[in-house]
Order: C-alpha cells, then structure tokens, then sequence
C-alpha cells in the first residue's frame, strides 16, 4: 500500500517522516515552504528519547494534491478551517477504493471530507499526543498518547501501518465516544493558548487550571443534556477532571503528575498557530460545545467567553496575553 500525507504540517510530517523512515516511502503534500524545511530530510523525535530519521529521497514532496492519485491510503492532517478546501482538492485525484483518514482536530472533519469522496472510504481518526515544530525539520511528539480509528472497512490496515512505523495506532469501535473525549481534553488548547505558557507551566498554576475546569464542566453539562458519555482517554473519568483540575498546586503536582508528563517546552497546537500567525481551530474545538449548547438549550457562557478572548487575542486586541485573574474575571469566577 502507498500512503500519502495531505497537509504536511506537524502531525503530517510526524506520521510520514516515520513512514519514511520505516521505508514506506510516502507521498507527503504541503506548502512550498515546508518543502525547503524538508530538503535535508525529516527528523522525528519524542519525550521517551526515542528518534527516527527521514533521509531526503525516502519520501516525494509535492504542493499538488495530484501528487496522491497514486496512494491507496491518504492521512489528511490540514487544520480543520481547510478541511472543505482539502476535499473539492483531492476530490478528483484519489482512485476508487482508496481510504482516506482525517487525522484533526473537532467532530465533524471525517464528515465534510466524505461528502467529497462518494469513491473513497472515508474514517475518522483522533490523534492522542502533541506534535510541536522545533527548527526547520525536527517533529517532537511531546507527549504520550496514541492515533485513534474509528472501526470500518479499511480501519485495521491504516492502523497497522501507522504502527508498524513506530505510531502507535488502534481501531475503536466506540469512536464517538473517544471523539468527544479528547475534545474535552482539547479544551485546554484555547486555555493554553491564551495564557502564552508551555503546557506543564499553564498546568502548574491553580488560576489556569480553574479556567480549565470551568470550561469542561459545563461542557460535560452539554453532553450530558445531548445524551454523549465522552470515554475516558487517561487514568481519570472525564467527569472527575474538573474536581482534579481545582486543587491545591502542591496536591495536582502530586495526583496528577501524568497531567503534567509533558516536555518543558511544549505548547498547544493553538498556541502554535498563535505564533505562526494562522487561524485558530476554536470554533471545531470550543465551539463545537457552544453550538451543541445551544440546540440543546443549555447556555455556554464560560466557553462563549473564552472563544471571544481568543478571537480577540488572534486578531492583536489586546496585543498581549491576558493575566489568569483577566480571564476569571472574564468567565464570571473570583
């Protein structure tokens, strides 16, 4: 099988650099630039110390999505804002049968490409870890975590690919379930985003993390109402984390430490975006619970404040990161 990467951003060239290195040879598709960052080859490393090396010519790179017309499987990483674009792009060029796997961030993704693709085979995919862009060409998996699948046809041979490379990859049968799961945990990438901290610093301040909390449980009370029991991705049930979230510094340091098992340096892919002047993905991530919220009929001023000062902080108004104390103030705590 030939694989090939639409949207050679960080998740994409984590998975084809290890493809690559594995010696699948794939087709990787992205913007100009990342094709001069990729010349000398692809560098993937992660937080347990482990690396894998892409040599330039163990993979095709290509800014034209015909690139792929010749791959049986097609990881789409684009950000979820580029996910139509993605489909009327690819719409032409994949051949019958191939199966495609949305590999971003929301809800929804998996749908709008298949309404492209009435040829192809269309599975939703979830990925567990943080990727962060460190130099020109060094992908870093930051933290633990593993590729989810939602189980159809086509499912368990993308997901033995994946791992049979080195990431680590499974079939869930209750993917809706996970879907919403790691949204939840997802959450804190405006959190995170907002506070212009690495992870495990935003994690270690109580203030942060009560914003955190706040915005999770009222989207538990969201999908409570809709009827949706988000699995449990960690050592904690979703419905516990919110209570976790607000403890003393000095007990989450010492409950939660899995929590704070991130590098020093890692930041959310929100964060990122922040600093590479891109959009943001708050309305496929806070926003999915805002309008879930409001077909169900329950208000979510906590996440609608937070997607407000997110918008504002993209668009440089304030040109600074606002205090933790600003953002409680903000979504009504003391």
């Amino acid at each position: 099988m030939r694989a090939g990467v639409f949207g050679a951003g960080s998740v994409g060239c984590l998975a084809g650099g290890m493809l690559a290195a594995a010696g699948k040879h794939p087709v990787l598709v992205g913007r100009p630039s990342m094709r001069e960052r990729l010349a000398g080859g692809i560098m993937v490393t992660s937080h347990d110390g482990t690396e894998r090396f892409a040599a330039p010519g163990s993979f095709d790179f290509d800014a034209r999505a015909q690139a792929l017309e010749d791959c049986d499987i097609v990881f789409v990483c684009v950000k979820s804002g580029d996910t139509a674009g993605a489909g009327k792009a690819l719409a032409s060029v994949l051949k019958p049968g191939a199966t495609v796997v949305s590999l971003q961030n929301g809800i929804s993704n998996a749908a709008v490409l298949a309404n492209h693709f009435p040829k192809a085979n269309v599975l939703a995919g979830m990925v567990g870890f943080n990727v962060a862009q460190i130099g020109a060409n060094r992908f870093h998996r930051g933290t633990e975590g593993e590729i989810a699948i939602a189980d159809a046809k086509g499912a368990l041979k993308a997901a033995a690919m994946l791992t049979a490379a080195g990431v680590p990859a499974m079939v869930r049968r209750d993917f809706e379930a996970v879907q919403w799961g790691k949204l939840l945990l997802n959450l804190n990438n405006a959190v995170n985003a907002l506070s212009g901290l690495p992870l495990k610093r935003q994690l270690s301040d109580l203030r942060w993390r009560k914003v955190l909390a706040a915005s999770m449980r009222e989207a538990l009370l969201v999908l409570d109402k809709a009827g949706i029991r988000p699995a449990r991705l960690g050592k904690v049930a979703p419905r516990y984390i919110p209570f976790l979230l607000e403890l003393p510094d000095w007990l989450f340091t010492r409950l939660a430490a899995s929590m704070l098992k991130v590098d020093d340096d890692a930041r959310s892919s929100m964060a990122e975006d922040l600093e590479r002047g891109r959009e943001p993905e708050i309305d496929w991530l806070n926003g999915e619970i805002a309008r879930l919220g409001a077909a169900k009929g329950v208000p979510t001023p906590v996440n609608d404040a937070i997607i407000a000062m997110v918008r504002q902080l993209f668009a440089g108004k304030p040109t600074r990161h606002p205090a933790p104390d600003e953002v409680l103030a903000r979504i009504g705590l003391p």
